[in-house]
């Protein structure tokens, strides 16, 4: 069959393209970047499509063409810069199965349950909206509502359970004792392959046979990254909030978080389903974790996750603060340039640099501009260091090491481009 998978990039997407192809099918990968996963899966044909831009029927059509089943994978968790959800996961979706309704393939969408009391929210709004459309459609579909999601990969809040587990010393946790189920990521995989087959249909709850508190999981994870256990400390909600509300700011400017307010609303519920008779007996979290014993990179991963925020806004401080702070002495800093140009000139290279300073600065806080920020952050920095050697390489010695601390300033600006990918 031909297939087609919306959000193929994703953590899910991935997996379940692979299993298709695995099952012999010539899957096309939808996605906003496919370029790297262009290289990792070469056996998919992937084509570049933002869904919040593909919102009417036509958009569809040719994308549709010769597409025996779409399995919708995308999905996003919160409004912000670089995420839409009421186009993304609504309107898309109402005009793909008005589109979908001339060929009638099946519909395959990943969902969430959207009852309780995080239901009011966009994210599950939508993700209800876009549900009973479809099952009021007449198209042949499965509507797949899995509970918290683990795989050998990490993502969102999966990433986020690694990090909490590799705190050091002590777990503080709120909504420690939150019931979460959960299942394993080829577990969806499974459920998607049998309804391609023919053999699944209809609004499907799925979720392993257990119940687990959040502290349970998060200790779960600790023993699987190989550190020994700590105590878990159960903090009051009210003390997330000023976590919860950087998170969103951060989501606004294009940072998918997963403390923003939409998941912490989720977790104080917990993450429960209302388990129907699917024929598919999914894994637990201890035999996914088991199944795939961790790795060192995997630890570096968990101690990393919580660090890259605090090294992005380390690093735009560093810059925004070395831009401001000589404006407010413009005279005295364009001095040292006297020695060797005119005080016009002096002033307005001096002017320049702090400009610079403070636009990439501000620049690395947004997240579709960072790469391109942290890259120019390595080319002043080259340049600072070049000019100032050749024109006054006594800074050296300087014993407050003007020069020298340029040098920590670069090594923390190729971590930060390191780990900057998300996916």
């Amino acid at each position: 069959m031909n297939i087609l998978i919306l959000g193929a990039t994703g953590f899910i997407g991935s997996v379940v393209a692979a299993r298709l192809v695995a099952d012999g099918h010539a899957v096309t990968g939808l996605g906003r970047n496919p370029t790297r996963a262009r290289l990792k899966q070469p056996a998919i044909n992937w084509r570049r499509a933002d869904l919040s831009r593909i919102t009417k029927p036509e958009d569809w059509d040719e994308i549709l063409k010769d597409q025996h089943a779409v399995v919708n994978c995308a999905g996003a968790l919160q409004d912000g810069l670089s995420d839409d959800l009421a186009a993304t996961q609504a309107e898309a979706m109402l005009a793909l199965y008005t589109a979908a309704k001339r060929s009638r393939p099946l519909i395959v969408q990943i969902s969430a349950r959207t009852a309780g009391a995080a239901g009011d929210l966009p994210f599950l709004v939508t993700k209800r909206r876009a549900d009973k459309a479809l099952a009021a459609s007449g198209l042949p579909c499965l509507i797949l509502r899995p509970a918290l999601v683990l795989g050998r990969n990490a993502h969102g809040g999966s990433s986020l359970l690694r990090a909490l587990a590799a705190l050091p010393l002590a777990l503080p946790l709120v909504y420690a004792e939150s019931q979460i189920e959960t299942l394993s990521v080829d577990d969806v995989a499974e459920a998607v392959s049998r309804a391609v087959a023919g053999g699944l249909r209809g609004d499907i709850d799925l979720a392993a046979d257990e119940v687990l508190t959040l502290a349970d999981l998060v200790s779960l994870h600790r023993q699987w990254l190989g550190l020994p256990p700590a105590r878990v400390f159960s903090l009051a909600p009210w003390l997330a909030k000023p976590v919860t509300w950087l998170a969103d700011i951060a989501g606004l400017l294009g940072w998918r978080s997963p403390l923003r307010s939409t998941a912490m609303t989720v977790m104080s519920e917990g993450i429960r389903s209302a388990k129907g008779e699917s024929g598919i007996v999914a894994t637990s979290a201890a035999a996914m974790l088991s199944a795939n014993p961790s790795g060192v990179q995997d630890l570096w991963f968990a101690r990393l996750y919580l660090l890259k925020p605090l090294v992005i806004s380390g690093l735009s401080a560093f810059w925004l603060l070395s831009g401001l702070i000589p404006l407010l002495a413009l005279e005295k800093t364009s001095a040292h340039f006297l020695p060797f140009m005119p005080e016009a000139a002096a002033t307005a290279l001096t002017l320049a640099t702090c400009l610079i300073d403070a636009a990439l600065g501000a620049a690395v806080l947004v997240r579709p501009l960072a790469r391109r920020a942290l890259l120019g952050m390595l080319a002043v920095s080259f340049a600072y260091l070049t000019g100032a050697s050749l024109l006054e390489p006594t800074l050296w010695l300087d014993p407050l090491g003007p020069l020298v601390k340029v040098l920590p300033s670069i090594l923390l600006t190729l971590t930060a481009l390191a780990i900057l990918d998300e996916r």
